[in-house]
C-alpha cells in the first residue's frame, strides 16, 4: 500500500475508548492518563493514485547515443577490414550487393579478428545478452513501464526482425535467432510479472 496522504480525523484507540467511559466526566477527545493527555485522533492513510506511465526520454536518448558510439566503433572495424582487401565501398551497406563470394574471400588479422568474437561473445556489447537487454530497456523505456504495452512492443520487435530478414535476404546469422529467443524470454518474464 502506498501512503501518499495522512490526515487527522477522529478515531479511537482500545485503550483511550475504554480509559472514556471509566470517566465520562472528562472530554471524549482527550483523556488524562497518568498525567499525560492523549487525543483520540490516528493517522488515516490514503490510498495514492494510480501511476502514470510515460516514455522515459532521458533514458531513450541515453541507449541511443551509446548505441551510436558502439556502432560506429564496428564501423571503423568493418571499415578497417574492408580497406585492408582493396575495397572502394564507401559503406558496409554498398557490400550487400557484391555477392557471397565477396564475404568468402575476406582476410582479416588477427587483432581484428579478436576484436570481433569479443564484440559478439556472450559478454560483448553486441552479443546475446547485452544486445537482448538494450532491446528489452529500450522498450521498457518507451512504454514507461507500462504492461499493458507489452503485446504493442513484443509485435513491434517480431515486425521488425522479419524486416531485417527482408532486408538480409533471406536467413540471419545464428546469433541474431539467439538474441531473438532471448527477447522473446524477456518480454514473457515482464509480462508474468504482471
Amino acid at each position: 500500500m502506498d501512503v501518499t496522504t495522512v490526515s487527522n480525523a477522529p478515531a479511537y484507540n482500545t485503550q483511550t475508548t475504554q480509559h472514556a467511559s471509566r470517566h465520562s466526566n472528562q472530554d471524549a477527545n482527550a483523556n488524562n492518563v497518568n498525567g499525560d493527555v492523549i487525543a483520540n485522533e490516528a493517522a488515516v492513510y490514503e490510498k495514492s493514485k494510480p501511476e502514470k506511465y510515460a516514455p522515459d526520454m532521458n533514458k531513450i536518448k541515453e541507449m541511443i547515443a551509446e548505441t551510436d558510439r558502439a556502432t560506429e566503433l564496428l564501423r571503423q572495424l568493418v571499415e578497417k577490414l574492408l580497406l585492408k582487401q582493396g575495397s572502394v565501398a564507401k559503406s558496409v551497406f554498398e557490400l550487400f550487393g557484391v555477392g557471397e563470394e565477396f564475404y568468402k574471400n575476406l582476410e582479416a588479422d588477427d587483432a581484428t579478428i579478436l576484436k570481433a568474437q569479443q564484440e559478439i561473445s556472450e559478454d560483448g556489447y553486441f552479443g546475446v545478452l547485452q544486445t537482448s537487454q538494450r532491446i528489452l530497456d529500450f522498450a521498457k523505456a518507451l512504454s514507461g513501464g507500462d504492461p499493458s504495452k507489452i503485446d504493442l512492443l513484443e509485435e513491434a520487435f517480431i515486425k521488425g526482425f522479419q524486416m531485417a530478414e527482408e532486408i538480409w535476404g533471406g536467413k540471419l546469422p545464428d546469433i541474431s535467432y539467439q538474441t531473438y529467443d532471448a527477447v522473446m524470454q524477456g518480454f514473457a518474464e515482464w509480462r508474468a510479472e504482471y
